[in-house]
């Protein structure tokens, strides 16, 4: 089993969105576990409280650079320690090009309790839109978490298309016997062939290979005679 881990990261404010993530995480898993892939969410709330946030902030650190996707999600604002993840994943990808970063920003309406902190909270999500800009780096805006939801699963995919991710076979979509190999779901006047050494037959058709004796029964006797690969109407 193939395991990927990736670390959220995200203000307190924004806890129904990490609640949100680790859901999609959880059903994208359903179907990845089947196919050799384990997504591992790490979120800091796992993590055992220690002497001092400063301490138990090294673990997280230590816990980004060992993760293979770090995620970000800011709001009103970004705390220092938040950054600071932020930093320690950005730093470790451009030394080992891993973790993956990606940074969401929630654009939609706030309540604020004060102007103070609302002046405060808005210089530092300023600012960190600004390092962005300068690091070259750019957010993904998202107004739900619904849109948070269905533009992280599609990175998912694409790491798969990349190659970072790989899965196997699904193997639903095959059911081997023997050396002979059934396909599902053929349709129309022929049929496609995936994955490597794979064979196209037509509609209802099945692939015999290797070397095969004796007679295979079909509706029609076919008899290899232990020669060449053969297709046979089903």
């Amino acid at each position: 089993m193939q395991t990927k881990k990736i670390f959220l990261a995200s203000s307190t404010e924004l806890e129904i969105d990490r609640q949100a993530f680790e859901v999609a995480i959880s059903r994208k898993n359903k179907v990845w576990v089947q196919r050799g892939v384990f997504l591992e969410l790490v979120l800091w709330e796992d993590f055992l409280d220690a002497v001092s946030k400063t301490a138990l902030q090294d673990e997280y650190n230590k816990a980004i650079r060992e993760c293979d996707v770090f995620v970000m999600l800011f709001w009103t604002k970004v705390g220092k320690y938040t950054e600071e993840e932020f930093e320690t994943a950005f730093g470790q990808f451009k030394s080992t090009s891993k973790p993956f970063v990606f940074t969401y920003f929630r654009n939609s309406e706030t309540s604020t309790t004060s102007a103070s902190e609302s002046e405060s909270d808005g210089a530092s999500l300023r600012a960190f839109q600004g390092k962005l800009k300068g690091l070259g780096h750019f957010y993904t805006v998202y107004e739900n978490v619904d849109a948070l939801q269905l533009h992280f699963i599609r990175q998912l995919d694409k790491l798969v298309a990349n190659g970072f991710i790989e899965l196997n076979p699904d193997a639903g979509d095959t059911a081997m016997l023997g050396t002979i190999t059934y396909r599902a779901s053929l349709s129309g006047s022929g049929a496609i062939a995936q994955g490597q050494g794979a064979v196209a037959v037509g509609a209802g058709g099945a692939h015999v290979g290797g070397q095969n004796t004796g007679s295979i029964n079909s509706g029609t006797q076919v008899n290899t005679g232990g020669g060449a690969p053969t297709s046979a109407e089903m």
